[in-house]
């Protein structure tokens, strides 16, 4: 009996191996071929484009991603716990779904109206006029829009993992994205390049919107009881995405404020390179988070599961370092003649987003688990690094604003990750609490 027994554990063990090497086979193989696209993409971009005209892009989509952060505030967050709890149920699912959406539009507003003005501030100060201002921050409404729904919608097939027709999805976008950004040959302005890669995610949110009724029924209303649970969690995340708009791009927005056009234009060149990491946020967010919440509420098995999450990722980013530093001159040429002498700068951009990816899942690990670091104890630790960086370092230079960002990349992992790991042993705790209470 002990013997078969064993066998069917053995079998059940390689059925779970050979499911995550599929899952990741599909996962990784997909994305590799979306990075390449989206690599392929910024690259025509930053060669067609004019160092000042990429400088103007790079603030415009470096604003996007802030609008999209403020316009979330933990909603996306909100709707993963709360769907992770429902994701059987077709109509509780879409009910979680229909009330995060709605939210999203009432906060879509707070974030235009916070973000437009100050965008076009920075745009005006390196040298694009009123007129071309507004164009720049039109051409971002197609690209803000689908994002807003885009982010919500993929987490139903994600929570069932439908995997297969998500990434068919975004390779489809990818294409017709790098399809259109071919406009530039005729039209190199920045406002026409981002454009391009918004329109295309127009229809792939009509394709996501039927990929995710197979999983949750279409509903029109928003659930008060649900809006009141993702609420809590807005209430805890916003003041931290709103910090977060700030500190994540922290190195633009100082050179923007106390740099050069060129300082700009050159930053964002590097962190295009840096797209590869994007790969590696895919797979987390796709595979590995949505089975994170689902994992049962044990010590041995959180400990185990978060420990070898972050083994896997600092092990990769220390062969990218290590790759990156050795062929930096021909990941350079890529790039053009205006950037061939950024050797150092390069490997500076490369560990700094490393790093920053570590901390960044270390936070996706807390908060699909429903944990939320308070404000009050993430905010004031994250200030006075910044403080203490801007006060150590040379933030009108590129060299002193990648050191400054890998400094504040530690901080957030040390934070992140420490606060994890104290969530994970607090059910130690209680595990020791409630043997003891059962033995007494």
């Amino acid at each position: 009996m002990k013997e078969l027994v064993d066998k069917i554990s053995k079998v059940a063990k390689s059925d779970r191996a050979v499911t995550w090497v599929k899952l990741i086979s599909i996962t990784g193989g997909a994305q590799l071929i979306v990075q390449a696209i989206g690599l392929i993409s910024g690259i025509i971009v930053i060669r067609l484009l004019s160092t000042e005209q990429y400088g103007l892009y790079t603030l415009a989509n470096t604003m996007l991603g802030t609008m999209v952060i403020l316009a979330d505030g933990g909603i996306s967050t909100g709707v993963m716990a709360q769907g992770g709890k429902v994701w059987k149920n077709k109509t509780e699912m879409g009910l979680v779904l229909a009330t995060g959406l709605d939210l999203r539009k009432k906060f879509a507003i707070g974030s235009l109206l916070v973000a437009i003005p100050f965008l076009i501030m920075l745009l005006m100060r390196h040298g694009a006029s009123w007129v071309y201002a507004v164009l720049v921050v039109l051409a971002l409404i197609p690209a803000f829009v689908s994002a807003l729904s885009g982010t919500l919608l993929q987490i139903v097939p994600r929570l069932n993992q439908d995997i297969i027709p998500l990434q068919r999805n975004n390779l489809i976008y990818n294409v017709a994205r790098l399809a259109s950004i071919s406009s530039l040959l005729l039209f190199p302005y920045a406002f026409v390049a981002i454009l391009a890669a918004g329109l295309p995610q127009i229809w792939a949110n009509f394709d996501l919107r039927k990929i995710t009724a197979k999983y949750a029924h279409r509903s029109d209303t928003a659930d008060p009881l649900i809006r009141k649970e993702i609420l809590n969690f807005v209430k805890r995340i916003l003041p931290g995405s709103i910090y977060f708009c700030v500190s994540s791009q922290i190195t633009i927005w100082l050179i923007s404020i106390f740099g050069s056009s060129t300082g700009v234009a050159q930053i964002g060149a590097l962190g295009r390179l840096a797209i590869i990491l994007s790969i590696f946020n895919i797979l987390f967010s796709t595979l590995i988070s949505p089975r994170f919440a689902r994992l049962e509420a044990r010590f041995d098995i959180l400990i185990k599961r978060f420990f070898q999450i972050q083994l896997v990722v600092l092990v990769v980013g220390c062969i990218i370092v290590l790759l990156v530093s050795i062929f930096s001159t021909q990941i350079l040429w890529v790039l053009g003649k205006e950037y061939q002498s950024l050797h150092a700068e390069l490997v500076l951009n490369m560990i700094g987003s490393c790093i920053g990816l570590l901390a960044g899942i270390s936070f996706g690990l807390f908060t699909c688990r429903g944990w939320i670091l308070h404000p009050a104890i993430s905010i004031p630790v994250s200030l006075v690094s910044i403080i203490i960086g801007v006060i150590f370092f040379d933030v009108s230079s590129l060299t002193g604003v990648l050191y400054l960002n890998i400094y504040l990349a530690v901080v957030q992992m040390l934070l992140n990750g420490g606060y994890c790991l104290i969530k994970i042993y607090s059910l130690r705790r209680q595990e020791l609490q409630g043997a003891n209470v059962k033995s007494e």
